[in-house]
């Protein structure tokens, strides 16, 4: 069997790769165990020197990088250097703070000395979708290995070049043979890996049932898992708000990573009072980004990563169409000669509880706008959903834009003023269908380890 990389722009296989047998895959398995018994053991600052140097060497390769992900997955290629540069200030981040995330914390108790103490679990299977195909992975791994534990990777198969690379980068910075490892094989082999005895702990990104499917199977073995699922993220826009300055970033974070981003805003809720001069400058900023080829400069919008998806994108738009949803941009697949997985920026409206995109999450360069009566009524709507991973409002009055975050967005992450973003230094996370467990800052770090209590009489 063999897994193949198509590129998205032409449709043309760029390359295929020998599936690993089971024999291999559990090889490698051991051979990362055997790895991690050493790892486990070693210091801080070798960890944060070797850290150190994958972030510099993701710095020096930033351009054959970002045109691997062109190539394989259609992100223009000014995005994937700006990918490639987060991923290496993650590396930075925890070869920095590491240590001091997990210092053991002395409690005061009835004996001599008693302290808790961070100690790595072991081999950890990362299961990373395509879409930020680097970023979704080092923002694991570097917290992962900075806290003794080692990583076998699973990533999307149309990214095999991608997740090649990314072993060979932490090959070269020195870090021990084995201690990251990718396998090559399809997703119904998951389950058999999760089932290793040397396997300790599962984290994945990706959809909901890929997530639900994953935590049953840690589940069944009773091992920890951590899942950052879709999401369907509001952004609401209050009476008083800066139209303009929301439209932009609305329109920024719609169609980052063409559209293919589970934060990126997908439901915006515009009070009625403000709706039409919303509209109006939303659609000219959606209009107004340049679709094409991912490797020229003033590309804005590549194509989506595979063509069945921008397929099954375009049946969601008619159906809601067909629904009642007017669609004032886009709705269509652009006559481009030679192109493959392309699709315009569309906007809908309308957007009514009852149809489809009212409930489900959608995948590409597809805004869905939904008037509210005030802002009680739109935060209602922001929370009628199933997911929660994260949400905006726009408010020129500060107070109570922090105040509706804080207090009354279901989210993970929520954010005024400003579009939902992924930060090395924040916890990053969902809650309902959006998943569990967090990424990054301190609480990352301590997802994947043995908090252990130690009492001395």
């Amino acid at each position: 069997m063999s897994i193949q990389s198509v590129n998205p722009v032409n449709g043309k296989i760029i390359k295929r790769y020998k599936e690993h047998s089971w024999k291999q895959v559990d090889e490698k398995i051991k051979g990362t165990h055997t790895a991690w018994l050493k790892w486990q053991n070693t210091s801080f600052s070798e960890r944060a020197a070797m850290l150190k140097k994958a972030s510099a060497l993701l710095l020096q390769r930033k351009e054959e990088l970002a045109a691997l992900m062109a190539i394989e997955m259609g992100k223009p290629i000014k995005d994937g250097i700006a990918e490639i540069e987060k991923c290496a200030s993650v590396c930075d981040y925890y070869a920095v703070n590491g240590e001091t995330f997990l210092k053991d914390e002395l409690i005061k108790t009835e004996a001599s000395k008693s302290y808790v103490s961070f100690r790595p679990l072991g081999v950890v299977l990362a299961v990373m979708p395509w879409n930020f195909p680097y970023w979704q992975l080092f923002r694991f791994l570097a917290p992962a290995l900075m806290a003794g534990n080692c990583g076998l990777l699973k990533h999307a198969s149309n990214v095999s070049g991608c997740a090649l690379s990314i072993e060979e980068i932490i090959k070269d910075a020195g870090f021990p043979a084995n201690v990251f490892q990718v396998l090559l094989i399809n997703s119904k082999v998951v389950k058999q890996v999760i089932a290793h005895p040397f396997i300790k702990a599962v984290t994945l990104t990706g959809s909901t049932q890929a997530g639900i499917q994953v935590a049953q199977q840690a589940a069944q073995q009773l091992k920890k898992s951590v899942l950052e699922l879709g999401g369907s993220d509001p952004y609401i826009i209050l009476e008083d708000a800066d139209l303009e300055q929301a439209a932009d970033i609305c329109a920024q974070s719609r169609l980052i990573n063409n559209g293919q981003s589970c934060i990126a805003a997908k439901r915006f809720i515009v009070v009625k009072e403000v709706e039409k001069e919303f509209i109006r400058l939303f659609k000219a900023k959606m209009e107004a980004r340049i679709t094409g080829d991912p490797f020229d400069p003033q590309t804005t919008l590549g194509p989506m990563s595979r063509l069945d998806l921008r397929d099954e994108l375009h049946q969601q738009v008619q159906e809601n169409i067909k629904a009642g949803a007017k669609c004032i941009l886009g709705g269509q697949i652009p006559d481009f000669k030679g192109r493959h997985a392309f699709y315009t920026p569309t906007v809908l409206t309308g957007i009514k509880k009852g149809m489809p995109a009212y409930e489900e999450e959608i995948f590409g360069p597809v805004a869905l706008v939904i008037s509210a009566k005030n802002s009680n009524d739109a935060i209602r709507i922001a929370n009628d959903t199933p997911f929660g991973l994260g949400a905006a409002v726009f408010t020129k009055d500060g107070s109570l834009g922090e105040q509706i975050a804080k207090t009354q967005l279901n989210a993970g992450s929520c954010f005024v003023n400003s579009l939902v973003k992924s930060d090395p230094r924040l916890p990053f996370g969902g809650i309902n269908q959006s998943g569990y467990g967090r990424e990054l800052g301190m609480f990352g770090i301590r997802e994947f380890v043995n908090i252990k209590t130690v009492y001395i009489k």
